[in-house]
Formats: C-alpha cells, structure tokens, sequence
C-alpha cells in the first residue's frame, strides 16, 4: 500500500507565493492529474514531493512518513521530466541499470529487473542500444523505465509527453496508463493539457494561483465545474456575461431563462449543449464561420457585440457564414461571485 498525503504545503520564492496552503491525498494505486495554467504551482509542488524543491512550511507524508527532510535519493519515489534526463554517454541498459547498481544489488537481479522493466514498456531488446539512437518516443519510454525499474512506491509524472507530437502522445499516454493499472502504482501527473487529464487521471485536481480550484473525477469536472474559471479551462466552453431580471439572463439579445434572483451572472454552455435554429429578420448572433470535422461540425457564432460562441452540430451542410441564427441552449449553468448558483436539468 502506498498513501501521499500532502498537508499544507506552501512554498515562497522570494515574495513570490507559488504554492499556498495546498493539501491533497492520493490513495494506493490512484492516477492524479494536477492540472492549471503556466504558474499555477503544479510543477512545483510535484518537485517537492520528488524532492527537488525545498517546501516552505508544510507536510509530505508517504504511507505515513514525513519525507520533507530526504534528499531525492533516499525518497521513495520515482520523476520522470519532460525533457527525458537520459546519459546520453550509456547505453539503455546501463541507463536503467545505474540506480541499481548504487543499491549495490547483485549483477544477475540488475539484469532480471532492466529486462523485466524494457519488456513492460515495450522496449525488449533495446538494451544495448545508445539512448541517441532512439526516437522521442523510445527515449521516453526508457525515462519512465529508468523511475519504474526501481520500484518506487509513488510514480511522479511532470508533463512527460510535452515535447511529442499529438499521434505519439496520445498513444504513449494509453501506454502509460496501460502500465499504471497493470502495477497499480501511486502516480501524480503534472500537465496542461485538458485532454490528457481526463484521458489519463482518476481524480483532477485543477490548480490556480498555487492553490485547489477544483478536486474531482474528470467526468464531474466536465459536467458540473464548480467556477467560471474552471468551467473555461476544462473543454470548450461558452462563458458570457450578462444580467438577471425577472428570472431571465440576458446578454445584448441573447436571453435565458433562470429561475434565480436578480443580479450579474456568467451563463456557461458547452457548445455540444448549445443549439442553433435559422432565423428570420434581424437576430442577436449570426454565423461567423463553419468547420467540419467531418463526425460532427463547429460553428463560430458572432453576437452584436462581437462576443463569439461556438455550437457544436451534427451535420454542417445547412450552416453558412452570415447567416443568422437564434440560439437555444439545451443544458447550462450560472455563476455568480465565483460559485455556481444554477444548473440546468
């Protein structure tokens, strides 16, 4: 059983504040995600719990013990970076083979854990090869079996597929997650992607400003963001302005209607929850641009403002530029003060 408990975590760079105050358990065998912008503190606090960073104040507990005080080496957890850190100067082999053999481990156990651990990332065989002579793909593959050929007891991920095209990304991160559930290893997974948390993760924690925005199953983040800020970064979403009187939402000509108290809000829709119908005359939005994807088209919409919505449709052959089109929206929330106070059924 492997636990990370992390409790108050803060950490200050002169008087800068790039982790305030930040708590998050992570269960055996569990897959997180910490997601958030450049600067929201997700990098650093993963280099903590490597040991790479030093906290401020705070607790880092690994099955109940405090680690704050361990230098990288004596932790029992293994990082893979994005930039790959492999020694360009050995093979694969020694590559994976070099902690081992500081952990003076027999000659005959380091070659049965590097040929066990190159057959579980696919790389069989690849032992003698120089790191140089590989892929992007295959260097990273051998990164993470240089941090699972150890056996650490928590697996720490810091946007290790960032420098990869999309097509190889995608296929390493099912790679990966493949291997995660296999050895139901402890992982935390630092990344901006949106795709790749909730292609990846159990849980997503999204980060802003060094704290907890949002904690939850990638499938409730989706669907019920608990901030406008999370509402935006997560998918596509459509997030406008405007006012309630009388129990409608309105936005320059755009109305719904929210059965809430009167005030300023933020209407969010995603654009697949978005729906459009032909109009005649003169309507609040017009279609700035249709995309097809083929499976489904995407429809940029101009408001008389200029603010711009998208819709998601089936079929974009009945849609053209310029045309104008009233919008009905089939599932929403509202936001005010930073909280949700309504959700559409």
């Amino acid at each position: 059983m492997s636990k990370l408990s992390i409790s108050n975590v803060s950490k200050l760079f002169s008087t800068t504040r790039a982790v305030d105050s930040f708590t998050l358990e992570v269960a055996d065998g569990e897959l997180v995600c910490l997601l958030g912008p450049s600067g929201s503190g997700k990098s650093t606090l993963l280099r903590m719990v490597g040991g790479f960073e030093t906290p401020t104040s705070g607790s880092i507990l690994i099955d109940g013990e405090e680690v704050i005080h361990l230098p990288p080496e004596k932790r029992p957890t293994g990082m893979v970076f994005q930039s790959h850190a492999l020694w360009t100067h050995m093979n694969v082999f020694n590559n994976l083979a070099f902690g081992l053999k500081l952990r003076r481990l027999p000659a005959r156990d380091i070659r049965d854990k590097v040929e066990a651990v190159l057959e579980l990332v696919g790389l069989g065989g690849y032992g003698k090869r120089l790191t140089t002579q590989l892929s992007g793909g295959q260097q990273q593959r051998v990164a993470l079996a240089r941090s699972l050929v150890l056996e650490p007891k928590i697996l720490l991920l810091d946007e290790p597929f960032a420098s990869l095209d999309q097509h190889l990304r995608e296929r390493l991160r099912e790679e990966v997650r493949d291997i995660q559930q296999r050895l139901r290893i402890t992982t935390l997974f630092v990344t901006h992607g949106q795709d790749e948390a909730l292609a990846l993760a159990d849980r997503i924690v999204v980060m802003r400003d060094g704290k907890t925005e949002q904690a939850a199953r990638p499938d409730l983040l989706y669907r019920e963001p608990a901030t406008p800020f999370v509402a935006g970064f997560i998918g596509s979403m459509n997030l406008v302005d405007g006012k309630i009187s009388s129990s409608v939402f309105a936005h320059n000509g755009f109305t719904v209607p929210v059965p809430v108290a009167d005030g300023v809000a933020i209407l969010a829709v995603r654009p697949e929850a978005l729906g459009i119908v032909p109009a005649d005359g003169e309507s609040a939005a017009r279609i700035h641009r249709v995309t097809d994807f083929g499976t489904h088209a995407i429809i940029d919409i101009d408001l008389p403002d200029a603010v711009r919505l998208k819709s998601m449709v089936t079929d974009a052959r009945q849609w053209q530029a310029g045309q104008r089109i009233a919008l009905q929206p089939r599932a929403f929330a509202v936001y005010r003060d930073d909280a949700a106070i309504y959700r559409s059924a």
